[in-house]
């Protein structure tokens, strides 16, 4: 049967997975190894092996392709794919062209940058790429490219999983424009400039605001070297045009995929954006220049690649955005994935330098799944020694990775095969989500009716030309207000008000009636995103606006649609500085409320029947809550820190309330719930490094008798409200789901504050095992529930057969 992607699941065998994966490198472990490793994968509770087959490993100097391991064994593909197979492993195949995998030239053969220069881009001025980048639709590029997968692509079309053998999902490429992001050099090459000129010419019939006809002489001149005149429109044509080129690219890599035999398994797509400085907020840059290579097309899956470090309230709020916003452009069918999932320790340099708290990859996980996260694939799992290029090039080590003799030090596999620091803790999460994956693989998050809004154009600023005032003033600003919010304050505030939210795609989707819209916004906001806003207010759904009063649009130009149907409009900005220290002062609703501090305020002047909500310490007024049509919108005009009280009293008045509650003492708790085929679970999450206290209710309704439960330090738990284990039904208590084999079902309890012990509820009528390890006792309305009878223990229910 075809491996397909249905209302958002991942569907083997006609039956719904969720797939744990470990990223192994074949050609980095001995071949005598490869079983060692994959046991290994198989301890830790995971399901699958993700794999890069990179070309620069398998063409040798003459420019013939080895995959069949002629010339050295690991070189085998085949072998490696079957032998996971024989343990009963899924494998994800990811064969490039680009890999990167810290490998040289991103894993593409030096022969091919030599024998085709004209596939190596230039960037702003002329100036040559600073990366092993190429013009990815440069013919050359494209035949190499069908040359490799003339070799490999048969071995993996003859092992999908349709076929008998694991390979259940393939991902082309990889990271697709990251390198000319990073950097900020686009791909300027003549072949690139003359596809520009033509797309150009279309979208204006002419040549719109440029200086000159597009394709004629001078035009490669003006789009390198940009004049402030048309600066502007050519930051966003170019966006949009790349887009555009990255989804003709990635259709010609799946055509020639199709060709030779690789179908009926999704195609994947690998989404770049996270850095170590600004974390993952650049992320959605990834999913501006990819979007239309996946989104809304059959057989395409977006997955996130994230290095996001140690989990804390920034990285939680994050990676919480980062799911939601790939959730917002997929289709009905697509699910959320994560095809590089940071695992290990941080150790990459291997310099003892940085050591995560090892339940970072159980809490990031946890997250992740709880938004609906179908496959996780963790990067690396396993580590290996880098073999040496057939070719020295002279580099200082010649071998294919620029990382040196060992790969992969801060993996919970070390380069020889040990168990490393993170070992024990991915294999406990991956356990614990195994025990629970029936019903995770078929459960979405539930939301409140409150959404973040999502602007992918305004993370369409992956290229400005360094030297242009006018691109620079727009980047900067889109950078400071965009998404959640300066500082992530919108989704963290969100979070720590209990809120389970999604996100809308406001260039394609209105927000859903009557809800409450919330987003992060500056200076440069498009005109039909103004106006969706503006009529989602007015027909009656409530917007809260964090940031400054939109005043141009995206290509520069005065544009204030949305100020003037609100009768708001923005005046001076004071912002902090060595001596300027901006502060406010929240009324009405939102009070009683001490002195902020913030970043930056803006004086706004509204219509007398708007009430002020926000002034500074002067009296100025940079928040007001205004009534729009049959709706409401709230607009605050300042830089404030995470508030999880002021942005509750808004979305509260704005018509929305969180529908789980808790009463944690200290933030650092994340509280969801998902459903699917009538069964629904409580995921709850303590990122903090003390014991939480917590209370939790569902829809008003107090969960556990009300007690409260001890949330120990650094762990999450998955609480059943209603699953189906064979013939058991679990519909509530105080236990995660932890095995189940044919002596019963094992749980991992949660203990309530106080001592005491937990307890498992079961659905009316249900016949339990006789056990001393337990007590059963039945309700008036016949529910049954199972206690253990020492609080300390793990508890079993045994089946009464």
């Amino acid at each position: 049967m075809p491996v397909e992607t249905s209302r958002k699941r991942i569907v083997v065998d006609g039956v719904p997975r969720l797939i744990l994966a470990g990223e192994v490198h074949y050609f980095r472990v001995p071949r005598e190894e490869w079983g060692q490793r994959l046991d290994l994968v198989l301890e830790a509770g995971l399901t699958a092996v993700s794999t890069y087959i990179p070309w620069l490993l398998h063409e040798l100097p003459d420019g013939s392709l080895d995959v069949e391991g002629r010339t050295r064994p690991e070189r085998d593909v085949g072998a490696f794919v079957d032998l996971c197979r024989e343990r009963g492993l899924l494998v994800i195949a990811r064969p490039g062209p680009f890999v990167m995998a810290e490998l040289k030239n991103e894993g593409v053969p030096y022969r091919v940058y030599r024998e085709h220069p004209e596939i190596v881009p230039f960037g702003w001025d002329g100036a040559p790429a600073p990366t092993r980048t190429v013009d990815y639709l440069a013919p050359a590029f494209l035949a190499e490219t069908a040359r490799w997968y003339d070799a490999i692509l048969p071995v993996i079309a003859s092992r999908l999983h349709h076929r008998g053998g694991p390979v259940v999902a393939v991902q082309l490429d990889n990271e697709v424009g990251m390198l000319a992001w990073v950097t900020n050099s686009p791909d300027l090459t003549d072949h690139l400039l003359d596809h520009f000129a033509g797309w150009v010419r279309d979208r204006y019939d002419g040549a719109g605001p440029y200086p000159l006809e597009p394709g004629t002489d001078g035009w490669a001149e003006a789009v390198r070297s940009p004049g402030e005149g048309w600066a502007g429109p050519l930051r966003r044509d170019l966006g949009e045009f790349m887009r555009v080129r990255f989804a003709d690219y990635m259709a010609a890599l799946v055509a020639m995929a199709r060709e030779r035999g690789v179908d009926d398994v999704p195609f994947l797509v690998n989404i770049h954006g996270t850095e170590s400085e600004a974390g993952g907020q650049p992320f959605p840059i990834g999913i501006s220049q990819l979007v239309r290579t996946y989104s809304g097309i059959p057989g395409m899956v977006s997955g996130s690649d994230h290095y996001l470090g140690e989990m804390t309230p920034t990285t939680t709020a994050d990676l919480y955005v980062m799911n939601a916003f790939m959730d917002a452009v997929h289709d009905a069918d697509q699910p959320v994935t994560s095809l590089e999932f940071e695992a290990g320790s941080g150790d990459y340099g291997a310099g003892a330098g940085r050591q995560y708290d090892p339940a970072t990859v159980d809490l990031k996980t946890r997250l992740c799944v709880a938004q609906g996260a179908r496959l996780v694939s963790y990067y690396l799992f396993a580590g290996g020694i880098n073999p040496m290029l057939d070719e020295p090039v002279g580099d200082g080590n010649d071998r294919v990775s620029f990382t040196g003799e060992r790969h992969g030090t801060a993996a919970p596999v070390d380069p020889e095969g040990r168990k490393g620091f993170a070992y024990e803790a991915t294999a406990g999460v991956g356990h614990a989500l195994r025990a629970n994956a029936p019903w995770l693989a078929v459960m979405d998050e539930e939301h409140d009716d409150v959404a973040l809004g999502l602007v992918l154009d305004a993370y369409a600023t992956e290229y400005h030309h360094p030297g242009s005032a006018v691109m620079t003033d727009v980047v900067d600003d889109l950078t400071a207000h965009r998404g959640a919010g300066e500082g992530r304050a919108l989704a963290r505030s969100l979070l720590d008000a209990g809120y389970r939210f999604g996100a809308v795609h406001l260039e394609e989707r209105d927000p859903a009636p009557g809800s409450v819209l919330v987003q992060g916004s500056g200076r440069y906001l498009s005109e039909a995103v103004q106006r969706r806003v503006l009529a989602h207010a007015r027909a009656g759904g409530g917007v809260l606006l964090l940031g400054r009063v939109p005043e141009r649009d995206l290509d520069g130009r005065p544009c204030t649609v949305l100020a003037d149907g609100l009768g708001v409009h923005g005046g001076d900005v004071l912002a902090a500085d060595r001596s300027t220290f901006p502060s406010v002062h929240v009324h009405g609703w939102a009070a009683p409320s001490a002195e902020l501090r913030v970043s930056w305020r803006q004086e706004v002047v509204a219509p007398d029947e708007a009430e002020v909500v926000l002034t500074d310490v002067d009296g100025a007024v940079c928040g007001v809550d205004v009534a729009v049509g049959d709706g409401r919108f709230v607009l605050l005009a300042a830089g404030l820190p995470p508030s999880r009280e002021v942005v509750e009293r808004a979305t509260s008045r704005l018509g929305s309330t969180p529908g789980v509650r808790h009463d944690a003492p200290w933030r650092g708790v994340v509280v969801t719930t998902t459903a699917g085929d009538g069964q629904r679970a409580l995921h709850v999450v303590n990122i903090t490094g003390v014991p939480m206290p917590t209370t939790v209710s569902v829809d008003g309704r107090a969960l556990l008798d009300g007690r409260t439960l001890d949330l120990p330090p650094r762990s999450g738990y998955v609480l059943p409200l209603g699953v189906d284990v064979g013939p058991i039904r679990i519909v509530g208590g105080s236990g995660e789901v932890a095995g189940v084999d044919e002596d019963g079902i094992r749980f991992r309890p949660l203990v309530p504050v106080g001592g005491g012990a937990g307890h498992v509820d079961l659905e009316p009528g249900t016949a339990v095992g006789g056990d001393a390890s337990y007590t059963v006792a039945t309700g008036p309305d016949g529910s049954v529930r199972v206690t253990p009878t020492d609080p300390s223990a793990a508890l079993r229910i045994r089946i009464a057969r």
